[in-house]
């Protein structure tokens, strides 16, 4: 074990810094706006209806993630998180001075969707891959936990400066909408500075001595592979029953005849698991087949759907069937990552990770669309969904498993300082 953990304290800043930097970025943009958004919109007036469109333009980011992965590549992470660490607590500033046109929230909403994604696990895994190698699971679950970890702290605090009332050791007087908006920015510009300061200066985008990469003979050898298409097919599929985590979970939940008193609990088992599924598929990664365990985790969610589409509606097996969709979407960046890793090396990890990651995006949106269409035929029943993206989720786990059979394995020792 202490060999095994060895890396990370040999290599602690760069591990701090993108967990730091996953905290303060974009990733945590959900938890700021869930928790401002009302107070924002009953002083605005704006139709929550209306609001609601504002994140189809999130879309934007499925197209730029290829991009900031080549940036990745070619700039290294410290100077492509640079963008966003200035532009992200600039937007947070924004929303602040705004005056009470939904336009300026929807043009700044755009620019922070195309420019602040370099403050996401695209571009801060880089550095879990790049400067560890045996432990380079768990290095991965430390660094995509801190979106979660900060999240915890973030939602609540910003509650409390809205409503007033004590924070761990803090007293907030009631504030509103736009203050809580210029906290933030601050926050977030605090943050990007110390995760900038701690990305080793040293650090390079590819292996030292090596020439300059050109997209134009790295993305045919990226399109050739069949370990890419395959990783392609498992993350369109996988993430197809996304939309229940991130909007429908409690709407499912009462779906299934539970009592409104015992939703508060059940909602939490989801946000243990993903936790869980990091950290416990970050170990398992660097202890065990990885392509099997990439199968089981990513299988398990096909699990729970059917159970919640069956009759069993136990509030106890219900709860462990939302833990297990959790645990697998925690784990997703976890073997994600990893797997990329190992089949394409360091040098074009992120170009890679940039490509998947708005497969990803677009199979979430892709899902919330199939949601709406069979919920409109089945009178508002989640039945037909569960057992559809049940069936895709099993077929795309198994996909991992072949990828264990295709190509050969990036030098392990590629780009690890």
């Amino acid at each position: 074990m202490s060999e095994y953990l060895s890396e990370i304290r040999t290599h602690w800043r760069p591990i701090l810094a993108a967990f730091i930097g996953m905290g303060c970025g974009m990733s945590v943009f959900g938890v700021v706006t869930s928790t401002i958004v009302p107070t924002m919109l009953a002083d605005t007036g704006w139709p929550p209806a209306e609001f609601a469109k504002v994140g189809s333009f999130a879309l934007f980011m499925a197209l730029v993630f290829p991009f900031i992965g080549r940036l990745t590549d070619v700039l290294g992470v410290r100077l492509t998180a640079l963008i966003g660490q200035i532009i992200l607590p600039l937007c947070y500033f924004a929303y602040s001075q705004m005056g009470g046109d939904m336009g300026s929230y929807i043009a700044i909403f755009a620019v922070q969707s195309l420019l602040c994604v370099t403050t996401t696990a695209t571009v801060y895994s880089r550095l879990a891959v790049q400067y560890v190698e045996k432990a380079r699971g768990l290095a991965l679950a430390i660094v995509v936990s801190g979106a979660a970890v900060f999240g915890a702290l973030i939602g609540p605090m910003l509650n409390k400066y809205l409503e007033g009332g004590d924070f761990l050791f803090f007293a907030f007087e009631p504030h509103g909408w736009r203050e809580a908006f210029l906290m933030i920015s601050i926050f977030t510009a605090i943050g990007g500075l110390i995760t900038f300061l701690l990305i080793p200066a040293n650090s390079t985008p590819t292996v030292q001595g090596a020439p300059k990469r050109k997209a134009r003979e790295d993305y045919p050898v990226i399109f050739r592979s069949t370990a890419f298409w395959l990783l392609v097919g498992a993350m369109a599929l996988c993430n197809l029953p996304q939309t229940l985590l991130q909007l429908q979970l409690k709407s499912l939940i009462l779906d299934n005849g539970i009592d409104g008193k015992d939703v508060g609990m059940m909602l939490l088992a989801p946000q243990i698991g993903m936790l869980a599924g990091r950290f416990v598929t970050g170990i398992a990664l660097d202890r065990y087949q990885p392509y099997l365990v990439s199968f089981i985790t990513l299988a398990l969610p096909s699990l729970g759907l059917f159970v919640v589409a069956s009759d069993f509606d136990a509030p106890l097996i219900l709860t462990a069937a939302v833990f297990f969709i959790g645990f697998a979407y925690g784990a997703e960046g976890d073997l994600v990552a990893f797997l990329v890793a190992k089949k394409f090396g360091v040098a074009i990890y992120s170009s890679v990770m940039g490509l998947l990651t708005a497969v990803m995006s677009i199979s979430t949106a892709s899902g919330a669309w199939l949601l709406g269409v069979t919920m409109g035929r089945t009178g508002g029943s989640f039945d037909l969904f569960l057992l559809i993206v049940g069936t895709a989720v099993l077929v795309g786990a198994s996909f991992l498993l072949v990828l264990g059979r295709v190509g050969g394995e990036a030098d392990a020792q590629e780009g690890v300082r």
